[in-house]
């Protein structure tokens, strides 16, 4: 007695009767000719064609399921890509910043008069001379 996973214990009961039609007489096979396929064969062939609808439905799932990590870390690696760029641009910007308060400190020394004077001996410029008064005539 063969036990099955999935079998269930019931009532024990006897079969419907099925009347089946009597069968007329099996014609004479000529040698060569071909016959068609017996009932239950047609139907074991089509049983066999028949794939489980599960095996479709799991490898789309896996599909589906590759498509969607592959769109999640491509977005994961644009945001980190966006935020590099972001905390890279704040640094040039305080840079910057720094670089323009510099030069306010510089224009605000340079500006004065004693700066200016200083610059000019330095540079090998001297005092003018007193004006000379050229008299009309």
């Amino acid at each position: 007695m063969a036990v099955y996973e999935r079998a269930r214990p019931g009532a024990i009961t006897l079969p419907p009767v099925v009347r089946r039609a009597p069968r007329a007489a099996t014609p004479v096979r000529r040698v060569g000719a071909e016959s068609p396929a017996l009932p239950r064969r047609r139907r074991a062939i089509a049983r066999s064609r028949r794939r489980s609808p599960a095996v479709g439905l799991i490898l789309a799932a896996i599909v589906v399921a590759f498509a969607a990590a592959f769109f999640s870390l491509s977005q994961d690696i644009r945001v980190s890509a966006t935020g590099y760029q972001a905390d890279r641009l704040t640094t040039e910007g305080r840079r910057l910043d720094e670089q323009a308060q510099d030069l306010r400190n510089q224009l605000n020394r340079l500006g004065k008069a004693p700066a200016i004077k200083a610059l000019a001996v330095n540079s090998g410029l001297g005092p003018l001379p007193e004006p000379l008064i050229v008299p009309a005539r």
